[in-house]
């Protein structure tokens, strides 16, 4: 004589509680349109049937050969090297669209990815929308929270009916000492995690779902752009009659800037050429060769000073492959979240979630390094990792969904050893023929699973 299968029916789809229309979402194909801060001339599509293409084509090659126009911008952009965050900082807002708009590069230094806290302000103070991925994910918590909430109270309510119909029928009677208890053994485990009352002597609201309306989700929301901006942003502001909206933007200054790591830094400044560091603390240029050796010491923690160019240094490793993978066509950004290096995604962050992520190792294959018992046991210490940490990082991609991709750089010999590529001062001039000693090779890891990967 228990509760039947019937109590444990989910609530109709007339019950569930309206869903809002979320906010019409930015054009991110246009958006994102450049892969990198580069322009680009491409030729026009070849038609075979149209021999009028093969014309245009000749003309746009001659006409490309001719004017020489430069796919760089006229004006260098600019960042400036921080020692104590050991980044690079993008401080103009034009500068910072730039960047991450084509190649996503850095992140927000008060975002969690992409430099949104200027606008979430601003959503604040009821002055736009705010549609950041901040709110985005803040919405969805709420959504998912409130809908465990509303089908536990829904469960609650189908079991009381129950044991009320039960109880009329003289099978059992809901007064019964042993009706909390069967109440609370048939409650799904949402209900007593979600900390909603679980025995009958609980007083639990259920207001009239037919008259909820979208107004009643969007009370949060309406709560925070009600606060007063002066309590939220510091600002002494004084509301007064004659306050618009445009004194009250112009009063939000904007406290964000661009973080760039060392590998994203190099790459726009040796790879592609686009932007100038300077030092934050006398406003000086660095030349390639000062900066390269400004990264290299501080891949270290404590930084520390290179005088001698090992081949085996953590940024000439790091930097390898984030240059491997950019020049793939691959959106490289960092990967602490998930206990690896990188991540490697098809278009963006934006487009879709990280396809693989990527562990950077050393791989000592040159005969130089088993040419001396020494250096065997030096590259036997570097080498060494115990079996359980790739475990642990192998079994984190999978519950996140990803591949996990070892990349394997094989470490050349010492430059002294093949001829020098540094001046007197221990910086590297030729950083080209210095890259090119360096290869790295792919290995894909998966975990094996019993009743999955059967023969």
């Amino acid at each position: 004589m228990g509760v039947g299968l019937e109590a444990q029916t989910p609530p109709s789809q007339s019950d569930k509680l309206p869903k809002l229309p979320r906010s019409s979402r930015p054009n991110y194909n246009k958006l994102h349109s450049k892969p990198l801060p580069l322009k680009t001339y491409p030729l026009p599509p070849l038609i075979p049937h149209n021999p009028l293409s093969l014309l245009q084509i000749a003309l746009t090659y001659v006409s490309q050969l001719l004017l020489r126009r430069s796919s760089h911008p006229q004006t260098l952009l600019h960042g400036y090297f921080s020692a104590d965050t050991r980044s690079v900082h993008v401080t103009d807002e034009a500068t910072v669209r730039i960047l991450w708009e084509q190649g996503f590069f850095g992140k927000g230094s008060l975002s969690r990815s992409e430099p949104s806290w200027l606008t979430r302000e601003e959503a604040k103070q009821g002055l736009s929308l705010g549609n950041t991925s901040e709110e985005v994910t803040r919405r969805r918590r709420e959504e998912r929270k409130q809908f465990k909430q509303d089908r536990a109270r829904k469960e609650r309510e189908v079991i009381e009916e129950k044991l009320a119909e039960e109880s009329k029928a003289g099978s059992q009677s809901p007064t019964d000492g042993n009706a909390p208890w069967i109440l609370e053994a048939f409650l799904v485990p949402s209900a007593v995690q979600s900390g909603l009352p679980t025995k009958v002597d609980d007083q639990l609201p259920t207001p009239n779902m037919d008259h909820i309306s979208s107004q009643s989700t969007l009370a949060p929301e309406l709560n925070e752009c009600s606060t007063s901006p002066a309590l939220e942003t510091g600002l002494n502001i004084t509301h007064t009659s004659n306050h618009s909206a445009d004194t009250l933007v112009k009063a939000t200054v904007n406290q964000e800037h661009l973080q760039l790591t060392l590998e994203e830094a190099f790459f726009l400044v040796y790879g592609l050429g686009v932007l100038q560091v300077r030092d934050v603390s006398n406003f000086q240029k660095l030349s390639v060769p000062h900066f390269l050796s400004i990264c290299r010491s501080h891949s270290y923690f404590p930084p520390q000073l290179q005088t001698s160019l090992s081949p085996d240094e953590p940024f000439l490793l790091s930097y390898v492959v984030y240059h491997h993978f950019r020049s793939l066509g691959w959106v490289v950004r960092p990967g602490i979240k998930f206990a690896v290096d990188y991540l490697l995604y098809n278009r963006g962050p934006v487009f879709s979630h990280a396809e693989f992520a990527v562990i950077v190792r050393p791989a000592y294959s040159h005969v130089y390094w088993t040419s001396t018992a020494a250096l065997r046991a030096d590259v036997r210490r570097k080498e060494e990792k115990s079996w359980w940490w790739i475990h642990c990082v192998n079994r984190v991609q999978t519950q996140v969904r990803k591949s996990l991709v070892v990349a394997l750089v094989e470490v050349p010999p010492p430059v002294d050893a093949d001829g020098g590529v540094k001046n007197d001062a221990g910086e590297v001039t030729d950083i080209g023929q210095l890259l090119r000693r360096y290869r790295v090779r792919e290995l894909i890891l998966k975990r094996w699973t019993p009743n999955r990967c059967r023969d």
